[in-house]
């Protein structure tokens, strides 16, 4: 079982990524499963329902979310009825949506979990509390588990993939929107990488023009936010291959695609 993450992407420079490259990545990786992380979609904050299906007609199985989850007003009209998404599921019970999904995969059964972090974010629920619940259910159903960590401190995020080691198949961090040069197999069985990265604008700062962030940190004076549409692109993802019998990671591999970094079919 191989499954494509991508990394959180940003606006409308993300999503045209994706459009180009991900037949690429499906040529070159051959993944059984596509995951991509889609709370920042839409305008940098969000997803909307068609760019949602849009990912799903592309190819994706699952999209998972994150703080920015509800920043959209209209997701609250199509996410229960979107069976395909899933947003944190330590959010404050009573909230819309599902923080876990599974998926049969040409006859083998995948659980995909998002989950969200506390340190620096939003006082939510108990994610390592949570993760043990969810950890519980998914193991009634399969062996196969890939876990969405969608966190700021890495800390936490290695802190996470260390209680789950040899629970679940794969946890990758999200959020922070810089790729982290540490994917590996933790000694359990897991694999794990603490921050995929970003799919969108190569040239700002974490996604948004430079110019304004700079402004920003050099007058502390608010400034509005906007994507960079302007200057170059990327793509950033991590391929897992698991063993479907024991749900163990065999092989990472980290995609830096960039001008610096050329993508090789």
């Amino acid at each position: 079982m191989k499954i494509l993450f991508i990394g959180d992407v940003v606006g409308s420079p993300g999503r045209d990524m994706i459009q180009e490259y991900l037949p690429k990545l499906k040529d070159k990786y051959r993944p059984n499963m596509i995951i991509i992380n889609g709370e920042n979609a839409a305008s940098g904050k969000g997803i909307t329902e068609k760019i949602y299906k849009q990912f799903l007609e592309w190819g994706a199985h699952v999209i998972t979310m994150g703080n920015h989850t509800w920043d959209k007003k209209e997701i609250f009209e199509f996410i229960d009825d979107a069976k395909n998404m899933i947003r944190p599921a330590n959010f404050p019970e009573g909230n819309p949506g599902k923080g876990i999904t599974f998926m049969n995969i040409n006859g083998t059964k995948v659980a995909v979990i998002n989950l969200q972090g506390r340190t620096f974010l939003p006082a939510i629920d108990d994610p390592f509390q949570k993760v043990d619940e969810l950890i519980a259910e998914a193991k009634k159903r399969t062996n196969i588990i890939f876990l969405d960590f969608h966190a700021e401190a890495t800390s936490e995020k290695q802190a996470m993939g260390w209680y789950v080691d040899g629970r679940v198949s794969c946890i990758v961090g999200t959020h922070t929107h810089t790729q982290t040069a540490d994917e590996r197999i933790l000694p359990g069985g897991t694999g794990y990488i603490t921050d995929v990265g970003m799919t969108g604008p190569y040239d700002g700062v974490l996604g948004v023009e430079r110019e304004l962030v700079l402004k920003r940190f050099k007058t502390n004076l608010p400034v509005r936010f906007d994507i960079d549409k302007k200057g170059r692109t990327q793509l950033n993802g991590l391929v897992v291959t698991i063993d479907k019998n024991i749900g163990h990671a065999k092989k990472v591999e980290r995609i830096l695609i960039n001008d610096d970094h050329t993508f090789f079919e």
